[in-house]
């Protein structure tokens, strides 16, 4: 959530920075209009109410000294009446005001490309050599069915569409995958968590995802409360700290999770309707970090690093981007989006977001420290896909397609699959 007290301060910037998000400077007039009378209307109900305990004591003492007391009594409900009539209209200006400023988008960082056109993200580097082939690249979803390890058939069947079953070899690569990560991230200082895969209305406020994105999760009933179906990681581990002060000394703390991701809209209609990269449930390895204010933007080149060093030891070319702002998530203040090479698309497709939310979901959640002068502050909180599980099985069976239609297995992987270094159709 944005700082209103920051709005207040420099409208006209804010109206700048939120038009890179598709957000209407009328907007913003409005939510100011409403907080101004907000305010107003908070000063006369303290004079007022000021005022009737003022005469309350009055009238208690002209009754000790048995003085008529009537007309200050009939003023005094006239008073009251006022009272409550500002009472309610201070509710509603509350209401109007919390429904404007909980949907507006974080401000986006002084170097991000603004534009509402994510095709102005801008490349800042590549990194490993696009592979070669002396055949026709097949894509992963007619790899993975020939050899038996994918079956997208089965799970329509009993899911629906953008469902899978990963069998045999399949289901063992896509396990070692996601085993690395969690083992490289330990040895880079995160510590593992296996959270909740359910979460609570607040847990979901808290990350940003409600009420602006309640559309695109799935949600259930548990003894007459909702619970969620967590989209990504990052919700509950986020939400660990809810409504927290965390002990200035454990400043960053770094968490990592693998967990199932839940997402009822699998992206734009008509788009990845075949294969890994766009399902309802996918597992992801997350990475998320709270820290200083003054450290964040360390974290966030920390964070990347952490991301594509493991790309770099699964030997998987990709580039790194900076997303223009109206692309950018959410919560997010700058987003770098880590994208691996397919081959089949010949193009470079998303396979981790890394994102510094500022203190966009620390002030929603409540998570604060105290500074040196012992006031508290709102930590920052990064996120970032360390990595999409799903998608890293794809591009392996992609990059590391044969031509006999076999999927050579990347050496770190290699102990992971009890030595096993091909995937055949024999398996």
């Amino acid at each position: 959530m944005l700082d209103l007290k920051l709005i207040r301060q420099k409208p006209e910037w804010a109206k700048e920075k939120l038009a890179a998000r598709a957000i209407k400077g009328e907007e913003i007039d409005e939510l100011l209009a409403l907080d101004t009378r907000r305010r107003q209307v908070t000063v006369q109900t303290e004079e007022l109410k000021a005022k009737r305990n003022d005469v309350s004591g009055q009238i208690a003492v002209m009754k000790r000294n048995k003085e008529n007391a009537d007309d200050q009594i009939k003023a005094m409900r006239e008073v009251g009446q006022k009272i409550a009539a500002l009472d309610k209209e201070l509710a509603q200006l509350n209401e109007k005001v919390t429904y404007i400023l909980v949907r507006l988008p974080n401000f986006p960082a002084d170097d991000v490309p603004m534009s509402l056109n994510e095709d102005d993200s801008r490349e800042e580097y590549k990194w490993g050599n696009i592979p070669t082939f002396d055949f026709e690249p097949k894509h992963h979803w007619d790899i993975g069915e020939k050899l038996g390890i994918l079956d997208f058939e089965r799970a329509a069947k009993v899911a629906g569409s953008r469902f899978v079953y990963y069998k045999g070899a399949g289901a063992r690569l896509e396990r070692a995958v996601y085993n690395f990560f969690l083992d490289e991230h330990q040895k880079e200082g995160y510590e593992e968590i296996i959270p909740p895969y359910l979460v609570n209305n607040d847990s979901m406020f808290g990350t940003g995802q409600f009420p602006k994105f309640t559309d695109a999760t799935y949600t259930i009933t548990n003894d007459g409360e909702p619970l969620t179906l967590i989209p990504t990681a990052e919700v509950p581990l986020v939400n660990y700290y809810r409504n927290d002060i965390i002990d200035a000394e454990k400043l960053p703390v770094n968490f990592t999770a693998l967990t199932p991701a839940f997402r009822s809209e699998a992206g734009s209609a008509g788009r990845d309707t075949r294969g890994l990269i766009r399902m309802h449930q996918f597992n992801k390895v997350e990475m998320v970090k709270f820290c200083k204010p003054e450290d964040s933007w360390k974290e966030l080149q920390n964070l990347i690093h952490d991301a594509e060093d493991l790309l770099q030891k699964l030997g998987l070319p990709y580039h790194v981007i900076t997303l223009a702002s109206n692309d950018a998530s959410f919560t997010s203040a700058k987003t770098n989006d880590l994208e691996v090479w397919m081959p089949a698309q010949d193009r470079y497709r998303e396979i981790s977001s890394c994102s510094n939310c500022t203190d966009f979901q620390a002030r929603r959640a409540q998570i604060r420290y105290r500074d040196d002068d012992g006031k508290l502050q709102f930590v920052h909180t990064l996120n970032g896909s360390g990595l999409a599980v799903g998608r890293t099985v794809a591009s392996i069976l992609e990059n590391y397609q044969q031509a006999d239609g076999s999927v050579k297995i990347p050496d770190v992987i290699v102990p992971y699959m009890q030595g096993q270094t091909a995937i055949t159709k024999e398996d």
